[in-house]
């Protein structure tokens, strides 16, 4: 019988061992797999290279596994914003590396690791630092990069509903770079609300399908929503978040 459920977040990120390359889905805080990371802080692995759209927000998520020291290189493509003091503070002393990379390409390149795709051209980056090194060529009068695919050990992921074999639905943005990053990695790791009976997933809402997910657990309601609303969270000014819940997830 396929059941790839275990019994908590530390079972799900046991093994990931010092010097992995882990993925980790989430658009800001929308799809980032809290308890999964809170687990991976704890496991102690370190020497990680991360690969995340950002660099962290706040002191929570991401944020903490920078802070705790376990980071030695992050890829991303948005690494600072007014929140990301954790990674500003690591890569003004010189204690991670960064590659940045344009959100599509990353996109892109997260995509051809698991499409199987050698290589690809891209526009983005023709004729500043990012594409320094890089092989270039013109096709049909426009002027190219070549980017490779980014792969991982582990991908971290959140979704909201899974079966015991491993097929995923998303809830409206958390859903990002999920899907792709699940099938760039040698093991996916997924975080869910809650884990459904077989048939109780409709097959056409599924985005993931079980053969790309190796570990799934369980972890119930997230704790910063009510009521539809983050809980804690204010804006750049000061005055407390009231974000819906399907925007929020």
């Amino acid at each position: 019988m396929i059941d790839k459920q275990v019994p908590d977040a530390a079972a799900a990120v046991a093994g990931i061992p010092d010097g992995a390359t882990v993925m980790i889905g989430g658009f800001g805080r929308a799809g980032q797999p809290v308890e999964l990371i809170d687990a991976l802080i704890a496991s102690g692995a370190r020497e990680l290279t991360i690969v995340n759209n950002n660099a962290g927000n706040g002191d929570t998520g991401l944020a903490a596994l920078l802070a705790a020291g376990q980071v030695r290189r992050i890829v991303c493509s948005f690494p600072r914003q007014s929140d990301s003091w954790v990674f500003d503070r690591l890569y003004r002393a010189g204690e991670i590396e960064l590659e940045l990379v344009p959100q599509g390409n990353l996109a892109e390149r997260i995509r051809a690791a698991g499409a199987g795709i050698g290589a690809f051209f891209s526009p983005t980056g023709v004729g500043t630092l990012l594409a320094e090194g890089k092989e270039e060529r013109e096709i049909d009068g426009r002027r190219y990069v070549l980017e490779y695919p980014i792969r991982a050990d582990y991908a971290l992921i959140s979704a909201y509903r899974a079966d015991r074999w491993g097929n995923l639905v998303y809830r409206e943005t958390a859903r990002n770079f999920g899907p792709i990053m699940a099938t760039a990695a040698t093991t996916t790791i997924v975080q869910v609300d809650e884990v459904v009976d077989l048939g109780g997933l409709d097959p056409e809402t599924v985005v993931t399908p079980g053969i790309f997910v190796d570990r799934v657990v369980a972890v119930g309601e997230r704790p910063w929503l009510r009521d539809g609303a983050f809980v804690g969270g204010v804006d750049l000014e000061g005055s407390p978040l009231a974000a819906s819940a399907e925007e929020a997830s």
